[in-house]
């Protein structure tokens, strides 16, 4: 699969191959800040397969959290592309950066629940976390 997106002014490109290792919605209240107050739609890639094919985000790690993660965003518009967590061999990238959204399809879980809003939807059956999913394997 070959994804294609980036920001809201065109200032920033990226391309993102592979097979999506995961996809979610967090709810978490980072995720709030950055979405405007919803859940945030987001798929994991493999990090070999993804590539900024124009322009360069701004970073940002909070500098008072243990492993933070870094948040990659447009520096002219503002647009989150990214997330990058330590020890994960991965990009998370926003569906809604995604030329064409519709290819992220359904999320898999909604995760970090504990912080969800009343006024956050998850689907009906589809499985919940008050934090992460388990780890497999």
């Amino acid at each position: 699969m070959k994804l294609e997106g980036g920001c809201y002014c065109g200032q920033v490109r990226f391309v993102a191959e592979g097979d999506p290792m995961f996809k979610g919605q967090c709810h978490c209240r980072e995720c709030q800040y950055i979405s405007g107050g919803g859940p945030n739609f987001f798929m994991v890639m493999p990090v070999k397969g993804f590539s900024y094919s124009k322009g360069s985000p701004k970073k940002f790690s909070r500098s008072d959290l243990e492993k933070a993660v870094t948040r990659e965003f447009c520096p002219n518009c503002g647009t989150h592309l990214t997330t990058l967590r330590p020890g994960l061999p991965a990009v998370i990238v926003k569906a809604g950066t995604l030329d064409d959204p519709s290819l992220y399809g359904n999320p898999q879980s909604a995760i970090y629940t504990c912080d969800k809003q009343a006024f956050h939807l998850i689907p009906e059956g589809m499985p919940s976390f008050e934090k992460l999913p388990p780890q497999r394997g």
